[in-house]
């Protein structure tokens, strides 16, 4: 029995081990993360202008108000951001809920968006990281650090994130919203359309203002769904309703959100977050 209770207890060792490498090893995704977050910080260009009233001049009248009211005017113009967030995120309508942990850094003067996740799927846990850099974007998730469970990429991937991409600007770095490759089109007193282009992609949104000037919803059109494995998607609404608003530092932002896709049987939430910090202009991790 002793002799027993000895191998058992090296097995979990082993196995310990094995799982710490493939997780957090120089070959997991975490350390593909951390290396493209590496990367992009060292090219971040010194601290700009801040951001001022002119520059605001040419926003539709609510998107001002939001500016504004976030308190981006006087502040750095952002080069790059972090934000940190805890929730729960689901494959479907009626499939389990999986609680999350995520990081993400997202770069502006050439865009890039950098989002690492860890999770537990019925007690296994699963890491997942999208990446856009460049020209394109990519998701991969895995299980145990061992299992492939999504692999996605190529145009439409890219075009979803680029949505994405777009959506963080607007709700976690409002001050990014001066930026040029951003076509406003004015709507009424409490909504704005725009155009962004990004690698390749032009993506449309609509963006609804609550009375307090605060941003409580953005849809675009212009997502796709993708299957549980990846491997397809398909044109569908998409809406992330916000709340919560406090202060991150300096600037007030939503503080929860959710992601909904906008099905013909009724929308649902896929996701819900809730940030826990926010930081701008950084040089190093």
């Amino acid at each position: 029995m002793k002799t027993f209770l000895i191998v058992v207890v090296a097995l979990f060792v082993i196995a310990g081990v094995a799982f710490g490498f493939l997780a957090w090893g120089p070959y997991s995704l975490l350390a593909a993360y951390q290396g493209d977050v590496d990367r992009a910080l060292a090219r971040v260009p010194p601290a700009g202008p801040v951001v001022t009233d002119a520059d605001l001049a040419h926003l539709p009248a609510p998107v001002q108000r939001y500016l504004r009211t976030s308190g981006v005017v006087g502040r750095p113009r952002v080069r790059n951001f972090r934000a940190r967030m805890h929730g729960r995120i689901r494959s479907g309508r009626d499939a389990p809920w999986i609680s999350l942990s995520a990081e993400q850094y997202n770069f502006i003067d050439e865009p890039a968006r950098l989002f690492y996740l860890t999770g537990s799927m019925s007690m296994i846990p699963v890491q997942g990281y999208h990446r856009y850099v460049g020209q394109a974007a990519t998701m991969r998730i895995k299980a145990a650090a061992l299992a492939t469970v999504v692999d996605a990429s190529g145009d439409e991937m890219t075009q979803s994130e680029t949505v994405t991409l777009f959506n963080d600007m607007c709700v976690i770095a409002p001050a990014t919203l001066i930026d040029p490759a951003i076509t406003w089109e004015a709507g009424g007193a409490r909504t704005a359309r725009a155009s962004f282009t990004n690698a390749g992609h032009t993506i449309r949104a609509e963006l609804l203002f609550n009375d307090a000037g605060e941003l409580a919803n953005f849809v675009s059109d212009d997502r796709l769904q993708a299957s549980p494995d990846g491997k397809s998607a398909t044109s569908m609404r998409w809406s992330t309703p916000l709340g919560g608003y406090r202060s991150f530092g300096p600037i007030r932002l939503a503080a929860t959100g959710e992601g909904r896709w906008h099905e013909t049987a009724g929308d649902y939430a896929y996701i819900e977050l809730t940030f826990d910090d926010v930081r701008y202009n950084l040089a190093c991790r």
